[in-house]
């Protein structure tokens, strides 16, 4: 039986016969079909379509468009005042060609797409409308974004050249990072501001096991694969999917299989009673503004009379369970009236867990941005003049403009002082939106006792109050590297969870999966490593993630959205009401803020306003260089390097190769002009070493380690092969100014992780 889409519960039909890896990239087959893989091919095919061929063609790109969030015959809100008044007028062509263009960068988002390539498949008549719709969806950030060799943290070659703005971003989680990558790519200069030793914030993969399997803390799921921008990432990238399997069997308290009869019976009541509940809230119109979701089902249940015995109440109870875990939040906190006015956004397909653990995504969008760690950020000044942040100890930074992308947690505590206040309409969302928990268990064992064709497993509880705990188990054994279990906690439980010690809860969650295996004759082995979340205790999110409660709305989100004065700017997953709770949806919102930014900045560019010198601030002093090659990460030959890498199998993570010369490296026509004794002056300078750098990725430097055999070879093979360009001591500092940020802040964090994990329980 295929579930209500509303509840965001696990599908459970029957599971495959083999495990399924999934393929973003075969999303778009039909796609794929008539545009084809070489952009020549494309073209020739267009210009022999049929009138009825084009037809179907637009019409498919139409529900490309449509899956990205775009209607089919209008413009965005967003959409219209930022084209010309004629194409505004009249939308109808250009919505053909913004359709177009988002499905040709859709079929292979590796590579940028360029206003002239599009103009080789479009006709000459709509050379105008291609250069509003590319303008437009380029600086949105709907196209030619992400983390492929494509697309660095800097402007391309032939931006236009205007006076950069300084940007703060404070947070780097998803939305900070992808904020911060595109202000980049538009060229303007930006420092990321990161509280914790680790970018990433709710998106935590943490390393645990012998192994050093990768086990999803955070953020875990890409929910609905078509049009997810993590799915666009993820291609870039070349990292497999793999499709969570329908199948989720569920037990009993004392481990015995829920009867499939009780299963699918209890599942239509739950679906059905979420229906009444849509009903409900219609026929009470303003009223329903004041009752909870849980109270509303309550009383439906009551009144058709429905589960009347034990066994039905604790399975209805685990998929209340699992709605409170799809919103972090008990159900007698969220809003009856609006706490899934988000369904109508949500993205289709499978759901996918990402190979590797989702940290790889934040890596990539890490490299190359400049991000300063263990700064919390205590106030946040803004004004006429600019904007000035003070961090915990007193250090003070100044810009033009901040992006504040911290939880909505973090927010309603009010550890964060603004100066001004922030207007009253927006500490009125803070304070109306929820902000609730969802806690794990994850456990990291020898070997995989369950049954591995299966993605997930649930467990009912006895007692109504703790129906959230324990009850879902996610296996990352296809992914992660090992055999991975990971126990959810959410509702009421998820609170009680926080107080409880962990070893206490470690002996529940073994207790449970004994209970269910034992009487299989399957022995559960002791793990060999776990860890409990604390998302609740945290001080830099104090939450998982947002919901609607009673009394909010989703035009809170939109509320929180808003800037202040042109300085102040909002991003975050609590920022969105289309995608909040999600991680695409962080994401997401730190491309809409870039674009907003970058607006700002164009319409200030002219002002007689004071624009602060981040850049200068940011330019590495004096030896850093000579300190940073003091402990290289590879060296060979005349060649040092030191790498922006966490960890060091990110291969595409960039760095910085120095290249020690003496003259006689030199072309002879450099020797000339030495006045003197000439034997002498000769003889000193082949003995003085001098130092040319380039920036490289670690993938490179492994082909030039084996390129060649002598250093010449290699120089040669560095400069035309790999077409990697040399730089002295000056220029180097000046363009990789950002990149050796990311140096010193990733050789910081490497030792961070090298220190013993106190909050880890060894077994």
């Amino acid at each position: 039986m295929s579930p209500s889409p509303s509840s965001r519960r696990p599908q459970r039909r029957a599971a495959s016969a083999r495990p399924v890896s999934y393929d973003e990239s075969l999303v778009d087959a039909e796609l794929q079909a008539y545009l084809g893989n070489e952009n020549s091919r494309r073209i020739r095919r267009l210009r022999r379509l049929s009138a009825d061929e084009r037809q179907r063609l637009t019409e498919t790109e139409a529900l490309i468009a449509l899956s990205l969030g775009f209607p089919i015959d209008e413009l965005l809100p967003v959409e219209r005042p930022l084209l010309p008044d004629s194409v505004a007028a009249a939308p109808n062509d250009y919505i053909v060609v913004r359709n177009h263009i988002l499905a040709s960068w859709r079929a292979d988002p590796r590579v940028p797409l360029p206003r002239a390539r599009v103009l080789e498949t479009v006709t000459a008549s709509y050379d105008h409308l291609v250069a509003a719709a590319h303008g437009f969806l380029d600086r949105e950030g709907h196209i030619n974004f992400g983390v492929s060799a494509a697309f660095p943290a800097s402007p391309p070659p032939d931006a236009p050249q205007r006076p950069a703005a300084s940007v703060l971003v404070v947070g780097a989680g998803l939305a900070g990072l992808a904020a911060a990558r595109q202000l980049l790519r538009f060229g303007l200069r930006v420092l990321v501001l990161e509280g914790r030793s680790r970018p990433g914030g709710r998106v935590f993969t943490s390393s645990l096991g012998e192994g050093k399997a990768a086990v999803e803390l955070g953020g875990s799921v890409i929910t609905g694969i078509h049009a997810n921008p993590l799915g666009v990432l993820a291609r870039q990238l070349g990292i497999p999917l793999h499709k969570v399997r329908n199948s989720c069997p569920l037990y009993q308290p004392d481990g015995r299989t829920v009867a499939t009869k009780l299963d699918k019976s209890m599942e239509l009541v739950f679906n059905t009673l979420l229906e009444h509940a849509a009903r409900l809230r219609e026929s009470l119109k303003e009223a329903a503004e004041g009752i909870s979701l849980g109270e509303g089902i309550e009383r439906l249940r009551r009144l058709y009379n429905v589960v009347k015995i034990e066994e039905e109440r604790q399975v209805l109870d685990w998929h209340l369970a699992n709605l409170e875990f799809s919103n972090a939040g008990c159900l007698s906190e969220l809003s009856l009236a609006h706490w899934d006015q988000d369904d109508q956004y949500e993205m289709g397909g499978d759901h996918c867990f990402l190979a590797g653990g989702n940290s790889r995504l934040v890596q990539a969008l890490c490299d190359g941005v400049p991000v300063l760690y263990e700064k919390t950020v205590k106030r946040i000044e803004h004004g006429e003049d600019g904007v000035s942040i003070t961090v915990e100890g007193g250090q003070v930074f100044k810009a033009d403009m901040v992006l504040c992308t911290v939880p909505l947690g973090v927010l309603k505590s009010a550890s964060i002082v603004f100066e001004p206040d922030l207007p009253e309409r927006k500490l009125g969302a803070i304070q109306r939106l929820g902000f609730g928990l969802l806690n794990k268990v994850a456990l990291v064992f020898p070997y995989v006792f369950w049954d591995e064709e299966i993605d997930t497993f649930g467990c009912l509880n006895k007692e109504r109050s703790k129906r959230g705990e324990f009850f879902l188990f996610y296996s990352y054994h296809t992914v992660s590297g090992g055999a991975v279990l990971i126990a959810l906690v959410a509702g009421e439980a998820a609170l009680e969870f926080e107080k409880v010690d962990p070893a206490v809860s470690l002996h529940k969650v073994l207790g449970i999966l004994k209970g269910i295996y034992g009487p299989r004759g399957v022995t559960v082995p002791d793990p060999i490593q776990s860890a409990c979340t604390r998302w609740g205790s945290d001080p830099l999110c104090l939450g998982s993630y947002s919901h609607i409660r009673v009394g909010s709305s989703g035009a809170d989100y939109d509320i929180l959205a808003e800037s202040v004065n042109d300085r102040l700017f909002f991003a975050g997953e609590a920022t969105t009401s289309a995608y909040p709770a999600t991680m695409h949806g962080a994401l997401l919102s730190g491309l809409r803020e870039a674009s907003r930014i970058l607006r700002a900045s164009e319409g200030s560019v002219n002002s007689d306003q004071k624009k602060y010198a981040l850049q200068k601030s940011l330019r590495p002093k004096n030896g850093v260089l000579e300190d940073l090659f003091m402990e290289p990460d590879l060296e060979f030959g005349r060649f040092s390097f030191v790498f922006s890498y966490i960890t060091p199998d990110e291969q595409q993570t960039a760095g910085l190769v120095r290249i020690t010369l003496q003259k006689h490296f030199l072309p002879l026509s450099e020797k000339r002009g030495v006045k003197g004794n000439q034997k002498d002056q000769h003889t000193a300078a082949e003995k003085a070493d001098f130092h040319l750098y380039a920036i490289v990725s670690q993938e490179q430097a492994s082909q030039l380690r084996t390129a060649c055999d002598d250093d010449k070879g290699r120089i040669a093979f560095l400069c035309k092969d790999l077409g990697v360009k040399l730089m002295g001591y000056d220029s180097t500092c000046d363009i990789g100014s950002s990149l050796i940020s990311g140096i010193l802040s990733a050789r910081k964090a490497r030792k961070r992780l090298q220190r013993p994990k106190n909050s880890k329980i060894r077994l």
